[in-house]
């Protein structure tokens, strides 16, 4: 996924769900610990472009995959880019945050969202 200070959030996010329907990307103005979720005051609006919200303005492309812990995606946007994110996945319509889960891999909270629709 390429990071540009050019990109929305919006873009970021399509992009995301696009390889995993069951989840999405949302992104905050403060970071959170591991298993710790994020507070919905901090939330950034999806129309904000990369370079208006992050601390670290490289760019560049981000590895992402379905072997990929959640924690790990989750602070690979914060070192490389300074982006505070969290995964969210969907539980029968609603939208969880994976903090417990942190450790499972995209592939397998996807799964589980796709388990809980059908």
């Amino acid at each position: 996924m390429k990071i540009s200070d050019d990109r929305t959030i919006k873009s970021i996010q399509a992009e995301f769900n696009s390889k995993f329907p069951y989840l999405k990307l949302e992104f905050y103005n403060e970071a959170h610990e591991v298993e710790e979720g994020s507070k919905i005051k901090s939330l950034i609006h999806v129309d904000q472009t990369i370079r208006d919200v992050r601390t670290i303005h490289t760019e560049g492309d981000l590895s992402i995959n379905g072997h990929l812990k959640v924690s790990t995606l989750e602070q690979n946007f914060a070192d490389m880019y300074g982006l505070n994110v969290q995964v969210f996945r969907d539980s029968n319509g609603l939208w969880l945050q994976t903090t417990s889960t942190d450790e499972w891999t995209l592939t397998d909270q996807n799964r589980r969202g796709e388990e809980f629709r059908h």
